[in-house]
């Protein structure tokens, strides 16, 4: 009975594979390669506790995509540690700061380099990711108005990201994917990161979801991209009264515990994701890309 069920089997998939060989059936070409441009700060290059991963987002989107039918060559062009000014303005980027396997840009901005990239392959770039924005904020966790300080940096981030975003899409045309991506609320951390401030973690998700995301989305949406919003699908927007146990920490808010786990932030007070965290952003964009053609 297995000897027979196996012969049947065999027949069928013969069958199936010399269907290509028929006259007027042809196999599937593989989609054709386009280009994927990352474009911003730490988080578009990959960075996590000691230096440079090949897990960041932009690494996982390129796998990501090729299960949706996207074939993508990635090119990199972020730089750790910049700013929405920075990015305009401060030429080349120190090797260090650089996406592993990255080529640097000499006298360029990282903007000018963006736009060079997607003028010289216009019509060839399927996909633009920008990271943006975190580290015009990073300083007012410290503030003694934390909010106000955010409220301001938002300015500066809405009016510096409106003018990258218009430059990519003037040099890249209209068909070309942009989008653009947030954080992980890490500050939702303070809950069990000494010194301990609740009040810090608490404000952090009011300034993500009612300051600093929208000034991003809006920018990236008045150019016809999208934008993924990483601090609603890492948990952060969920109740603070909602507990959870996670060993060291004990019995603690479900959305801490939730950044715990896809950050480097309880553990080491680095604000940037582990493996898992990059690849829910990897996955977000990919199903904005999905939807956008």
């Amino acid at each position: 009975m297995v000897l027979k069920r196996w012969v049947s089997a065999w027949i069928v998939a013969s069958l199936f594979a010399g269907l290509a060989f028929l006259p007027g059936v042809a196999a599937a070409d593989p989609p054709q390669e386009q280009y994927y441009l990352s474009v911003g700060d730490s988080y578009a290059t990959g960075y996590q506790p000691g230096g440079m991963t090949t897990e960041g987002f932009a690494n996982q989107i390129v796998p990501k995509a090729r299960h949706k039918g996207y074939n993508l060559n990635l090119v990199n062009v972020g730089c750790a540690g910049a700013t929405t000014t920075s990015i305009l303005v401060q030429k080349g980027c120190p090797k260090d700061r650089l996406a592993i396997g990255a080529k640097g840009y000499g006298r360029l901005t990282q903007a000018q380099a963006a736009a060079r990239f997607l003028r010289h392959h216009r019509g060839e770039v399927a996909l633009v990711t920008v990271s943006i924005g975190g580290n015009d904020v990073t300083a007012c966790a410290e503030a003694e108005d934390a909010i106000t300080c955010v409220a301001e940096a938002a300015t500066s981030i809405e009016r510096n990201v409106g003018r990258l975003v218009r430059k990519l899409r003037r040099a890249g045309g209209s068909k070309v994917t942009i989008v653009g991506t947030t954080y992980p609320d890490v500050l939702l951390g303070q809950w069990v990161r000494k010194p301990v401030n609740k009040s810090i973690a608490e404000l952090s998700v009011v300034a993500f979801k009612s300051i600093i995301n929208p000034a991003l989305s809006s920018q990236y949406l008045s150019v016809g991209g999208k934008f993924a919003d990483v601090t609603a699908a890492t948990g952060a927007y969920r109740p603070l009264d909602r507990y959870t146990t996670l060993p060291p920490y004990g019995r603690i808010p479900k959305p801490v515990a939730r950044v715990c786990k896809l950050t480097w932030y309880c553990q080491k007070g680095d604000i940037h994701a582990r493996d898992h965290g990059y690849g829910i952003i990897a996955g977000l964009v990919v199903d904005e890309m999905s939807r956008f053609q």
